[in-house]
């Protein structure tokens, strides 16, 4: 399956400059990192979240994970949990399942990024399809998406 028409369309009307990178199949955000030979800290995952009745898109490094109870203050919500793939289906009909790209402003969902993702000069993301990843600009990402920037991660190394 190739790129997100929808997401092609959006950044090609915009006049983003991006880099397309065909990939082996993977269904990782870590595994393609490591296949693009990216850093996993500049590899960005997006993880679907329903937040009381809405649904809100958070991205943050490949190998790290969201820390529910720390979102559960950035939400000011009492309930926060993960999408199911059901839902991720329906919300995201023009991607593969699991490889949405972080452009929530496609799909009707904020976009919620971690702050050490700002950190670095490049962002890459999975495109829509599990063999095909961009490469842009963090500033022109934040530039079309208009993120919240939080800080919300779980980084492998912390222990509960």
């Amino acid at each position: 399956m190739p790129i997100s028409q929808t997401l092609k369309d959006y950044l090609d009307r915009e006049y983003a400059h991006y880099d397309v990178l065909p990939h082996p199949e993977a269904f990782r955000a870590a595994a393609v990192a490591q296949t693009l030979h990216t850093p996993e800290k500049e590899m960005a995952k997006v993880v679907i979240l329903k937040v009381n009745e809405r649904f809100v898109m958070t991205v943050l490094p490949a190998s790290w994970q969201v820390d529910l109870h720390r979102l559960k203050t950035v939400f000011a919500a009492h309930q926060v949990r993960l999408a199911t793939e059901d839902e991720l289906k329906d919300l995201f009909p023009d991607c593969e399942l699991g490889a949405m790209p972080p452009f929530g402003v496609l799909y009707g969902l904020p976009v919620y990024v971690d702050h050490s993702l700002t950190e670095d000069k490049e962002i890459v993301f999975e495109a829509g399809t599990h063999s095909e990843a961009i490469r842009m600009r963090y500033a022109d990402f934040a530039a079309l998406v208009f993120p919240v920037v939080a800080e919300f991660h779980r980084s492998p190394s912390e222990v509960w």
